[in-house]
């Protein structure tokens, strides 16, 4: 048990509420920021102030087109995941393959992504930072790991938290509409409370 503890503190794997909790949901707040949050403000600009170079499409992928904007917002799990990462402090093997998890995560969350890729990102990432600088063929072994346990996670958990999400978003517009006074005071308190804790009332909203 000691030396499980004593390589937990080498890998600086700190199992706390703190770390999870309060570091990695406001580092996944500004990831969110500057991908979805961003993208959806120079959306908006280019919309409104009818500027077409914001407004008109600039890359089409798979069919899909998107403006500066849509880029940006199409990068939203990728940001928080890394983001996510930097507030685990993961070596940059790590770090950079929460990329590609962020986006599955995000992907295969559906519309509840965020929530998906808070608790993806973050078991990959202490995987990886677990597994990092072990071996000989780092280079090799650390993105495998990483990216391994964070595809496979995406696909086990990553639908099932999304649809939790989407449940209790639902949950909550629905009593807004039965009772809007009393939900919207509700809310307006839980969300008051988040506000004033260290933790990121931003991601939380986003998750939901």
């Amino acid at each position: 048990m000691a030396s499980f503890t004593s390589f937990l503190k080498r890998k600086d794997i700190i199992i706390s509420g703190k770390r999870y909790g309060i570091d990695a949901l406001g580092a996944m707040a500004q990831g969110l920021f500057c991908s979805l949050l961003i993208g959806t403000i120079i959306n908006t600009i280019g919309v409104q102030l009818h500027i077409s170079a914001l407004s008109q499409t600039v890359a089409t992928i798979g069919g899909i087109k998107y403006t500066v904007g849509g880029l940006a917002m199409a990068m939203g799990g990728p940001a928080m995941a890394c983001a996510i990462g930097y507030a685990l402090a993961a070596p940059p093997l790590v770090l950079f393959s929460l990329i590609t998890v962020g986006f599955a995560s995000n992907a295969l969350g559906g519309a509840g992504g965020p929530l998906a890729v808070l608790f993806v990102a973050i078991i990959a990432a202490e995987c990886g930072k677990a597994v990092s600088k072990e071996t000989k063929v780092d280079i090799l072994v650390t993105p495998s790991v990483t990216i391994g346990i964070g595809i496979a996670l995406s696909w086990l958990i990553a639908p099932a938290l999304g649809n939790a999400a989407m449940k209790m978003g639902d949950i909550i517009m629905w009593a807004t509409e039965l009772q809007p006074l009393l939900m919207g005071i509700i809310v307006a308190v839980v969300v008051g409370i988040a506000l004033t804790l260290p933790i990121s009332s931003a991601a939380i909203c986003a998750a939901l």
